[in-house]
């Protein structure tokens, strides 16, 4: 008889566990209550991006003078973005619930929640159905997180989901948090032609990221006109008399606009999911404990994405549902290779964009190590010049003794495709040396990787 594996929540990590374990030849029930795909995905990340995309045509259509076009204009239709928005969700969820379905996983509309170590319910427009379960998947993702002082109207104080995209278009948008969601909205807006203001609580947006970076796209931001305030914590959201809204912050500076968002990360989707009955521990902050395998303190019971509190990136949760199915159909060996979260490449879908994997040169000195680190300005290569885009460069981090790559970051345009060579490089522990030997395409933007590990 086949293993009974049931997942709640259809996610990256749920809907891949799902279709790997049935490959494997388990028996796979997956409850979703909202869409096949994932809610973090394909209601942030996916409509964020088409937006970001559209953002970026118009800023090459503004600058297609410089590339020997004359009278090129365009117009932004906000409904058409919408509509655009829409349909790729609506694909992307048909393509995933399709596959799932060819694979012969059951797929059940509604929320789940465990009623025993073996025992989950679905709750279902038809009614409550439950399924034996001999190892379960908890995979329900995250949401926004609200500060007491804000009050999201989804009209003039916006959650990161009020705006993918607004019902209107900002004339003046006031983004609260600098991290990788808000920097993003921020690029987004401002392409569109809105006035900007950012609220970075610290004194440089990403403040996780390296600081070099994060000085890239503040000049970048200022360039654009946006308006940057620094050192503030932001208290208070109240609306005006004139329809907009204005933002307290701590140090007494207040900034005013039409709308304002709310970026300040998110909490995870750990209740209703029936822990206590199952005997699955949750900590303090929501999450789920888990160990190398992503098993809960309950063996059979194991977590991914965002509710696992590892790094949350679509990939990752990913990449756990595949691991995840490979230990319950006992795939696993002592040569199993677990996922080494310092390796993840992340991308942030800025204008220009930003990409980095492995040790950060900041981190490094942070720590006292000795490492080598090389740039190189896409200004240099030839294939930025054609492409009108020279801002940013490509960065390596490498062990000066044995020149094995330990890390990278890029900013420019295509960052997010072209870390995928110094991660590959970073994973396999390849030198700076094979980056060097490869025959690289000319004229091409990887040519920059390539001068930066010589």
């Amino acid at each position: 008889m086949a293993l009974s594996f049931v997942i709640i929540g259809g996610g990256p990590g749920g809907h891949t566990a799902a279709s790997h374990a049935a490959k494997l030849g388990a028996d796979v029930t997956l409850i979703e209550r909202e869409i096949v795909g994932g809610a973090a995905n394909l209601w942030d990340c996916i409509p964020s991006k088409a937006m970001i995309a559209t953002g970026s045509a118009l800023n090459m259509i503004d600058k297609s003078e410089e590339m020997g076009l004359t009278d090129v204009k365009a117009h932004l239709d906000f409904d058409a973005l919408r509509q655009r928005i829409v349909s790729i969700e609506d694909r992307l969820e048909h393509s995933v619930t399709s596959l799932l379905q060819s694979q012969g996983v059951r797929v059940l509309r509604g929320s789940g929640r465990m009623v025993g170590p073996h025992e989950v319910v679905a709750d279902t427009a038809e009614g409550e159905i439950t399924v034996h379960a001999d190892a379960v998947l908890l995979a329900t993702g995250s949401r926004p997180r609200i500060p007491e002082w804000a009050a999201p109207d989804g009209d003039r104080v916006l959650t990161t989901r009020d705006a993918y995209p607004p019902k209107e278009l900002p004339d003046h948008l006031v983004v609260i948090g600098s991290g990788v969601t808000g920097v993003e909205f921020v690029s987004m807006f401002s392409s569109f032609g809105c006035a900007v203001t950012l609220i970075v609580s610290r004194q440089q947006v990403l403040p996780q990221k390296d600081p070099e970076v994060a000085a890239a796209l503040e000049t970048h931001f200022l360039d654009r006109g946006v308006r940057l305030y620094k050192g503030a914590r932001a208290e208070g959201i109240e609306r005006t008399d004139d329809g907009g809204v204005r933002i307290l912050c701590d140090d007494g500076r207040v900034a005013t606009g039409s709308h304002a968002l709310l970026a300040i990360g998110s909490i995870p989707n750990s209740e209703g999911l029936g822990c206590d009955a199952a005997g699955v521990e949750v900590n303090a902050w929501g999450y789920l404990d888990n160990n190398h395998h992503l098993q809960t303190n309950v063996p059979h019971i194991y977590v991914a994405g965002d509710l696992s509190g590892r790094l949350p990136l679509s990939s990752v949760a990913s990449m756990q549902g595949r691991k995840i199915a490979e230990h319950v159909m006992g795939l696993h060996t002592r040569e199993h290779r677990h996922l080494d979260y310092d390796k993840a490449a992340s991308a942030i879908f800025t204008e220009p964009e930003i990409a980095d994997v492995g040790l950060a040169e900041a981190d490094a000195f942070a720590e006292g190590r000795k490492i080598r680190v090389t740039k190189v300005p896409f200004s240099t290569t030839a294939k930025a010049l054609i492409n009108n885009a020279p801002r940013g460069f490509v960065k390596i981090v490498s062990d000066p003794a044995t020149g094995v790559v330990l890390g990278g970051s890029i900013v420019g345009r295509h960052a997010a495709e072209l870390i995928s060579v110094i991660a590959l490089a970073v994973t396999a522990g390849l030198n700076v040396e094979d980056i060097v030997d490869s025959l690289l395409v000319h004229p091409s933007l990887s040519e920059a990787l390539a001068e930066a590990a010589d």
